[in-house]
């Protein structure tokens, strides 16, 4: 593998949020351009090999630091050596970024109500996403939904609450629907797709999604993004073709 095409860079600091969750901010190098919503491909040595897996970007393109959100996969031959990683240590990034889960791909319908569906890891670029003001500027209605398993993993709610304090003044549509799918006690405590088939999270967020005015994101896990797809086809929403339609997901799995 060559290595013209990755800058090296450090590790600024490592976050564990979780047993199974850690984030990590690096340095970001001025040649290195993404828009929200994107994912960089990021790798460190393994031995004499360098392992290289897709990370969507947390942070915000106007950030002089690049922030990754990551799930320790057992055996993982990358995350195994990334959680454990040290202030100072380097890090192997490429120098371009990759990816559609961006909202510029949505030309029809026109902006109206937007649906971030996250489940694990798959929150990453959504924060990414609202830190940007057009999108407050465009949408009169944002809901933000992340699953998760257990209450300790939701992470990044002190940064959700920031985002919302920072981005949102005279928005009054925005709303964050977390869902613990393993606490019978939580407000909504099953999987995404089925909440969306029995019509509960529309009921709970007090809105429905709508074929002439939805845009919807779905990123976390392969099954829940086929699951729910399948549950919003239903619906009668459709996947995002050449710029028409409501469903955008991303494919670096």
């Amino acid at each position: 593998m060559s290595l013209d095409k990755y800058s090296v860079e450090k590790v600024l600091t490592v976050h564990h949020w979780a047993k199974n969750l850690f984030s990590f901010t690096m340095t970001r190098p001025a040649h290195f351009k993404f828009t929200a919503g994107q994912f960089a491909r990021i790798g460190v040595k393994v031995g004499d090999e360098l392992v290289i897996r897709a990370y969507s970007v947390v942070s915000s393109p106007y950030d002089e630091i690049l922030e990754f959100f990551s799930i320790v996969v057992p055996d993982g031959a990358l995350t195994a050596k990334l959680q454990h990683l040290q202030v100072g240590d380097d890090i192997y990034l490429e120098k371009i970024s990759y990816g559609f889960l961006t909202l510029n791909r949505f030309q029809q319908p026109l902006p109206n109500d937007l649906w971030l569906l996250a489940t694990g890891t798959g929150l990453a670029p959504f924060l990414s996403i609202l830190q940007d003001f057009d999108v407050w500027k465009n949408y009169q209605h944002i809901h933000l939904v992340y699953s998760v398993r257990n209450r300790d993993e939701l992470a990044y709610q002190e940064r959700i609450q920031q985002i919302v304090a920072d981005f949102s003044e005279q928005h009054c549509g925005f709303q964050y629907v977390p869902i613990i799918t393993r606490d019978p006690a939580a407000e909504l405590h099953q999987r995404l797709p089925v909440l969306i088939e029995n019509g509960q999270l529309e009921q709970f967020v007090g809105y429905e999604f709508n074929p002439e005015t939805s845009h919807i994101m779905l990123c976390g896990n392969p099954q829940m993004v086929e699951d729910t797809k399948a549950a919003l086809k239903a619906r009668g929403l459709t996947m995002n073709r050449r710029g028409e339609g409501n469903i955008a997901v991303e494919n670096y799995w």
